[in-house]
């Protein structure tokens, strides 16, 4: 297994070339009004960079004072393209953006690997954008850091959950999970279906229905999780694309979420 994945998305979804990419990053968190959190997972919009990466930078600003301890991050987005049963790992060792390589986790896909919705598809991987328009996010606010990215097909909950315990770590573990929430409702209804989201995602409802949010699945496993962790979920920016770059016609909704331990918010 010596594969790398190259970006898919590049020039379409984020800028191809690395300086502009870079500075486009810069800027987005620059504009970001981090708050005083220690997150254990973020949930962070996957869309366009000029629709949701305003609001993905309010998710990732929250991890300037502990980028040093991060060493590795656990990737979980939804399915496009390729249907999948379970949970699916790339047959790869890294994959690339242009702003470098990301080396992916070996140790922690051997510890996932025996578990029976987990799965390896290079297709499911091969042009999938919900895991790699977080990667430059990460790549600007951690530097260097491992990466296991799961794409999360028709699985239930439980079994994300399951995933998420096995992997679950310490301060060195950021588990980040890729979501946009309600699809092509006019601007007022969106705000209606978006806001009624985010109160079941702040109270743990851990039913989120894929029409509710893309990545319904990895929240809700993610909630089952903090659950037991008890962790505290914390809206961090509620937008659509009536807000940022799009009519207001038929938008899509974007928040960005840190989960904290208890003692780890202000």
């Amino acid at each position: 297994m010596h594969a790398v994945r190259p970006p898919a998305v590049a020039g379409m979804f984020y800028p191809a070339d690395p300086r502009q990419l870079a500075r486009e990053v810069q800027g987005y968190l620059a504009e970001a009004h981090p708050q005083s959190l220690i997150p254990k997972a973020l949930i962070a919009p996957h869309a366009g960079y000029v629709y949701s990466g305003a609001v993905a930078a309010n998710a990732y600003a929250t991890l300037k004072n502990i980028a040093q301890h991060i060493r590795r991050v656990i990737l979980l987005g939804p399915t496009h393209r390729v249907a999948v049963r379970g949970l699916a790992l790339p047959d790869a060792e890294a994959f690339d953006t242009p702003l470098g390589r990301v080396k992916l986790d070996a140790g922690a896909m051997r510890a996932i690997a025996h578990l029976p919705q987990v799965v390896v598809s290079n297709e499911v991987h091969a042009q999938e954008h919900s895991l790699e328009v977080q990667l430059p996010f990460l790549q600007i606010m951690l530097g260097e850091f491992t990466l296991l990215p799961l794409a999360v097909g028709m699985a239930t909950a439980k079994e994300v959950s399951e995933v998420l315990e096995t992997v679950w770590g310490s301060k060195e573990t950021l588990i980040v999970i890729s979501s946009d929430l309600s699809h092509y409702l006019p601007y007022a209804t969106a705000q209606f279906v978006d806001n009624n989201t985010c109160e079941d995602i702040l109270n743990l409802n851990q039913i989120i229905a894929h029409e509710q949010a893309c990545g319904g699945t990895p929240i809700s496993g993610l909630m089952i999780a903090a659950s037991k962790h008890h962790l505290t979920p914390h809206l961090l920016d509620l937008r659509n694309s009536g807000d940022t770059a799009g009519s207001r016609d038929r938008v899509v909704g974007y928040a960005a979420f840190a989960f904290t331990e208890e003692k780890d918010h202000v």
